[in-house]
């Protein structure tokens, strides 16, 4: 029995092993007629960025208020999410060319208190 075994450990082995080179999972999603994160938060877009920049204006306290969406070192852009380089050397998700963030004082999951803050941030629609 412990023969019969053995094959079948290797590949839930080999399997759990190769798990996290499949396709990761895209920053944002829509949900609920907007965009946003894995873990359900919404993203905005700022009027002041200059869509294709590359560029945020968001920077210092801003970006305190307006946390970018933070790409790790090993994400790819894909489709319209394109990956820019702020200020500080971070690397930023960006959606159709225009940098994202998140509002801070949206505290959970489907909050939007941030859209149409002071008539330039706007939720992301799909």
């Amino acid at each position: 029995m412990k023969i019969q075994l053995f094959p079948a450990l290797m590949i839930s082995c080999a399997a759990a092993l190769f798990a996290p080179l499949s396709h990761a999972e895209a920053p944002i999603k829509a949900t609920d007629g907007v965009m946003v994160t894995a873990a359900g938060k919404t993203v905005y877009t700022f009027d002041n960025d200059t869509a294709g920049s590359g560029k945020s204006v968001c920077n210092g306290p801003c970006a305190g208020l307006w946390p970018p969406v933070v790409a790790g070192a090993d994400a790819k852009p894909e489709g319209d999410l394109t990956i820019i380089t702020r200020d500080d050397s971070a690397r930023q998700w960006a959606y159709k060319g225009k940098p994202i963030y998140l509002y801070a004082s949206d505290t959970k999951a489907g909050d939007r208190s941030g859209d149409n803050f002071k008539n330039v941030w706007h939720v992301i629609k799909p």
